[in-house]
Formats: C-alpha cells, structure tokens, sequence
C-alpha cells in the first residue's frame, strides 16, 4: 500500500500566486461513509489547499439536513441526487450542478423467495423514510405496480423479518448488507435501476445559483480538486479508503472497513460510463430531460425544468 503520508508530501503545499487560502464550507449529504471517498481525500492530501481553498467538511445529522445548510446559507456546497434537486429547484431555489459524479443509478429492489420484484403487485415495500424514494415512486406509478410503501430506517431488518416483501437498497449499501446476511441475491430477485429506463444519474455537487455567482473561482476551484480526489482514489482504493476509516472513526460511525471497501468499490463503479468505462464527471442533457419527464408526468415536479437552469 502506498505510504498516505508521502502521498501527502507530494502536493504541493503552496497557494496559487502566493495567496491566502479562500474558505469554502462544504456538507455531503449524509454522515462520513465511502460514499464520499473523493472530498475526503481532497482534503486529507492537500487537493483544495493546492487550488488555494481552506475547505471545511461539515457533515450533516438526523435533525439538520445538508440541505437545510444550504438553504441558510451555512455551507456553500452539498452532495444532492440529480433527482433532490430537480425538486429543490421546482421549490423556488435555483441550484447549480458544478461537479458530477455519479453516471448511473444505484438503487435497487430486492424481492423475498427469488421472485422478480416487477411483478409482484400490491406487496409491501420497504423504503427509506429519509427520502430518497423519487423514482422508485415514480416507477410504481408508471408500471401500475400498486407498491405499498412502507418507510423504514436505513437498514436491513424488516426484510430480514418479513415484515416487507421488497425492500428498496442501494447497490453500494444496504444490498451488501443483504449479502453479508446470507441473503442470496440474483437476476430473479433483484432489480437494478441502472439497467433499466430508470437509470437517472444520482450524485453531484451543487450550490444555490446566487451563492455560485458570488463565488465563482471557489467554486470551480473546489471541483477541480474534489475531481482529482476522486480519480486519485480510482488509482489508489486501498489509501482512500484508509482516509475514509480515519473519517468514520472520528464520528464514532457504527460500519466496518469490508463494507466501507464495497461500497467505494461500487461507487466509482457507478461513476463510470457504461459505454466507455471512462469516469467523465459530465451531468447529461438526456438524463436530466428523462428524470424531469418522470418526475413531472408522476407530478412530483410542477415545472419542465431545463438542462441549462443547472449549469453554472
């Protein structure tokens, strides 16, 4: 494994043109998991601090969204499904998409007894009561799948239990729990999104459009870099996910580093481009024109939003 602290004597540790490091606060969406590898190492191994930002990770809680942080103007940037702020947007804040990561979808539904979850109409479906559930809603509408959603916690149990008969998992999270409960997972039970027409790209980094404007070169500064830690954790698994261990333990998260490697794995996985492979950390005009056609026929939006209301 490659020694992080050289990794860390090999940026350079001098601000653009000699000048003071520029602050910049930025919150991911949820606690401190793999998920978020690429800012992590940014910071850890000098990324930001080399394209002359000071950037403070503020990690989110069960009573204070990412969101909520932005929207008072307590962080300058947030992690959002393309989906989230689609709504948000919808909702009268217009938001900005300066950095995508994710090329394709990540959820799933599984099924009990090696069913195809597709064509069972009228289970009981489990799904998050964080949220998170636009279009899996959505493609209960469309198919006439008659779901009854069951929101439940950010784990495994009640399928576990049997009290869902479906429950909705992220391919980098909850559907390596399954896994490690024993839970035999296959094409007969298992539907992934991102093989689907549902495959609508999910994270990105995003700031209210007023706030992007204000702080144009910060913004672009923290992209570069955030990008760059992304593509270093690509090239380096193991040391990225040493940083992530390190950010885990700090909040006292209750995970383990098997399931932290999985779930980096399947992360940059999905940051891939089925077609090429490459990791082009493009937001794509027809991804976004088909998640703004789902959510508004299913009328979860209001509005046809455009592709450029979230380019800078």
């Amino acid at each position: 494994m490659r020694n992080i602290s050289a990794a860390k004597d090999s940026v350079a540790r001098i601000t653009p043109e000699g000048g003071e490091l520029r602050p910049f606060v930025f919150t991911p969406q949820w606690t401190p998991q793999a998920q978020f590898a690429g800012y992590y190492v940014a910071k850890e191994l000098g990324f930001y601090h080399e394209a002359g930002l000071d950037v403070t990770i503020e990690h989110p809680n069960a009573t204070y969204s990412a969101i909520s942080r932005i929207r008072n103007s307590e962080s300058d940037a947030t992690t959002l499904q393309l989906v989230q702020a689609l709504e948000i947007i919808d909702n009268g804040i217009p938001m900005v998409n300066t950095l995508q990561t994710s090329m394709n979808n990540g959820m799933a539904l599984v099924s009990r007894n090696n069913e195809n979850p597709l064509t069972q109409h009228g289970a009981r479906v489990g799904i998050w009561s964080a949220g998170f559930d636009q279009i899996p809603i959505c493609m209960n509408i469309k198919e006439e799948l008659g779901y009854k959603w069951i929101r439940i916690a950010s784990n495994i149990n009640p399928f576990l239990v049997g009290a869902v008969d479906i429950i909705c998992v992220m391919t980098y999270n909850e559907y390596n729990l399954l896994k490690q409960a024993g839970i035999e997972l296959n094409d007969e039970n298992t539907f992934k999104f991102k093989d689907s027409d549902y495959n609508i790209q999910e994270d990105g980094v995003y700031m209210k459009r007023d706030n992007y404007l204000q702080h144009q070169k910060e913004a672009e500064a923290f992209a570069q870099a955030s990008r760059k830690g992304w593509e270093w954790s690509k090239a380096h698994k193991e040391e990225a996910l040493e940083i992530v261990m390190q950010y885990v333990a700090k909040e006292n998260i209750a995970t383990n580093r098997v399931i932290q490697r999985l779930m980096l794995e399947e992360i940059i996985h999905l940051q891939l481009d089925q077609k090429t492979g490459e990791q082009p950390f493009t937001l794509r005009r027809d991804m976004v024109e088909s998640a703004v056609n789902i959510l508004h026929e299913n009328g979860l939006i209001q509005h046809e939003i455009d592709y450029e209301e979230l380019i800078p």
